[in-house]
């Protein structure tokens, strides 16, 4: 068959880099935010930060052009918008910025209001937790074969603080990495020295290990310690199945003496590397603020940490002075200063999106929740999913998403995930339609007030459920309990 040249006209729908560059600031919450405008300002060296003290005699405030946002900002009116900048009239960015229409780009936007109140936290940052392993593997008498392999050892610690990884694997990874020939046993050896080392726990192989190694490092062994080595040591799987008549039975002991020993276990840490060498704060920023006046829903944005953005003025002089020269240095020169400009004022713009499509879409969030952020009364919660509020703000389902992931929201009764602000719905008898929040927090009060002696089984909450009026199967109880982290019942029994 012979090859042939044809000519086809087809229709394609391809999203721009400024788009992929919207959707990716769109999901960031405040503080990944911050992070990622640090990266692009050492990235860009025509991107910069706006000196508030020096913004009023550096650079000329110009009305906007656009008309059309100011039917925005009424709709917005309880918000606060970002100020649009433009670059000084005498430097006429259409002579150098080639052929490509310029039509009002804003080259500085300020998310931060003169009133907003400015915070400062200290984090002090210590050593990580593979630092300190390190430093106590210096303290001891080992050779330099056995030195490696314990660092190569404390590499394989995750962060719970367990080596997971088959001692016969890391045998072969040191014969190929580090062309060291071992055996198991001397690794197994190496492995034993790293867990006598601080905190008690680290470097075992699994949960058994783990709160073996604690309960043998207990100065004073009590009769519940010795009786916790051997549970731990002998009937794991009992213990971790719940079967305590079982145990109790093996062991001749009352349920009394039972209680006690397993407190003792159940007061090991299980995850000896989690609050080892944490740098981050834990604490939460929410992303919006949602605050009650006079009866009314009132919105806002916390953008505190967003720094004021602008293009540089001296790229902006330089692209002026090498467009000029018509040699090739200067072509290129230019088409450089181009292209960082032209990145620098998609990042502003892009940034300037960010802002409104967060405010349109936790609006719409806050009208159709307007009951619910009024009272806080968690009854009063609609259902409420993506599509509702992509279709009430006109954006893609995908793009609510995006507003949705991660983000919290500050409100009078708390702070909270955006995201469980949306939930399916579920009828009632009287065929009323109510979130499944409300079901979700009606099952973990029962969970809670259940007898830890005989757990509350999933068939009867669902039977539970069914009497106070809430048309729900067996299964969807489950998937509840399951979105709740609630165990089944027989891991929540008590002795």
């Amino acid at each position: 068959m012979a090859l042939r040249q044809s000519q086809n006209l087809r229709l394609l729908q391809k999203l721009s880099p400024q788009q992929i560059q919207l959707m990716k600031l769109l999901q960031l919450p405040t503080l990944a935010l911050e992070e990622r405008i640090k990266e692009e300002l050492e990235l860009n060296p025509a991107l910069e930060e706006d000196d508030a003290e020096k913004a009023d005699s550096e650079e000329e405030l110009f009305e906007n052009e656009d008309s059309s946002d100011e039917k925005e900002e009424t709709e917005t009116s309880e918000f606060e918008e970002p100020e649009i900048l433009k670059v000084d009239d005498q430097v006429e960015m259409e002579d150098y910025m080639g052929d490509e229409e310029i039509d009002s780009y804003k080259y500085e936007v300020s998310n931060q209001g003169a009133d907003n109140e400015s915070r400062e936290f200290v984090v002090v940052e210590g050593p990580d937790f593979h630092s300190l392993l390190e430093s106590q593997l210096g303290l001891k008498d080992l050779n330099e074969s056995e030195y490696t392999i314990g660092l190569y050892l404390i590499g394989c610690v995750d962060e719970d603080g367990y080596v997971r990884r088959e001692l016969n694997l890391i045998v072969d990874d040191l014969a190929f990495s580090y062309n060291i020939t071992v055996d198991i046993v001397t690794v197994e050896k190496v492995l034993k020295v790293i867990q006598e080392f601080d905190p008690v726990g680290v470097g075992a192989r699994n949960l058994q290990e783990c709160l073996m190694i604690q309960l043998e490092r207990k100065k004073v062994k009590t009769k519940e310690t010795l009786l916790a080595i051997e549970i731990v040591k002998n009937m794991m799987d009992e213990f971790s199945k719940k079967h305590f008549e079982k145990i109790s039975h093996k062991l001749n002991i009352d349920n009394e003496e039972l209680k006690e020993v397993i407190a003792e276990i159940t007061h090991l840490n299980p995850r000896p590397g989690s609050n080892e060498g944490a740098t981050s704060s834990s604490a939460v920023v929410p992303d919006f603020i949602v605050s009650v006046s006079d009866g009314k829903a009132e919105l806002s944005i916390n953008s505190r940490n967003l720094p004021d953005l602008k293009i540089s003025k001296e790229y902006i002089e330089m692209l002026k002075e090498y467009s000029k020269q018509k040699n090739k240095n200067g072509k290129e020169a230019t088409s450089f200063i181009k292209s960082k400009i032209e990145n620098a004022q998609w990042f502003i713009e892009a940034l300037h999106q960010r802002h409104q499509t967060m405010m349109v879409s936790m609006y719409a969030i806050m009208e159709y929740q307007e009951d619910y952020f009024i009272t806080g009364d968690e009854s009063k919660l609609k259902p409420m999913i993506l599509k509702d509020i992509a279709t009430k703000v006109n954006l893609d389902i995908s793009t609510v998403s995006r507003v949705a992931n991660s983000k919290y929201v500050q409100t009078p009764y708390g702070t909270f995930l955006l995201k469980t602000f949306f939930s399916e719905s579920l009828s009632t008898d009287s065929g009323e339609e109510v979130s499944s929040r409300e079901v979700k927090n009606i099952l973990k009060i029962f969970v809670d007030a259940e007898d830890k002696k005989k757990p509350l089984t999933d068939d009867l909450l669902c039977d539970i459920l069914k009497e106070k009026g809430y048309n729900i199967a067996r299964r969807t109880v489950a998937k509840y309990r399951e979105q709740l982290d609630i165990p089944v019942a027989r891991m929540r029994k008590e002795i």
